[in-house]
């Protein structure tokens, strides 16, 4: 198998991938939609699975990102900070979702993923600055 060949086969895995979530998270919403019809579920039950899932989501990315190959030392390592980083706060999303009262779902929820992203930023501009001190 050519590298091209192999290259299209891991875009294709990741497409695949990327879409039977997205079509989980669309079929998650039509059953709790379709459960909150029937009257057995609140409607902040139905956007608190709906939302918490994508925390989840978040979470599966960050376990899968050490998983893909970098050649580069440096770039490993922000790979890991950064799949940590989205690991945690895409459970601590996931988790304020499904047990916080619904304003601090809401604000810690999103607290939880821009501490995520600052984290992988700053850890990324922080090698960026040893690079240029040992250079």
């Amino acid at each position: 198998m050519s590298n091209e060949q192999a290259n299209r086969e891991y875009v294709k895995k990741q497409l695949i991938s990327a879409l039977t979530w997205a079509g989980g998270v669309c079929a998650l919403a039509l059953v709790m939609t379709f459960a909150r019809k029937l009257g057995y579920v609140e409607v902040d039950t139905v956007t608190r699975v709906v939302i918490g899932a994508n925390g989840l989501m978040v979470a599966w990315y960050g376990n899968r990102l050490p998983k893909t190959f970098v050649a580069n030392a440096r770039a490993r390592e922000a790979q890991r900070v950064s799949a940590w980083s989205q690991v945690l706060s895409g459970l601590a999303y996931a988790g304020l979702w499904a047990f916080a009262p619904m304003p601090v779902a809401i604000w810690g929820g999103m607290a939880a993923i821009v501490a995520g992203l600052v984290v992988t930023l700053g850890y990324c501009l922080s090698l960026r600055e040893k690079e240029k001190g040992a250079a």
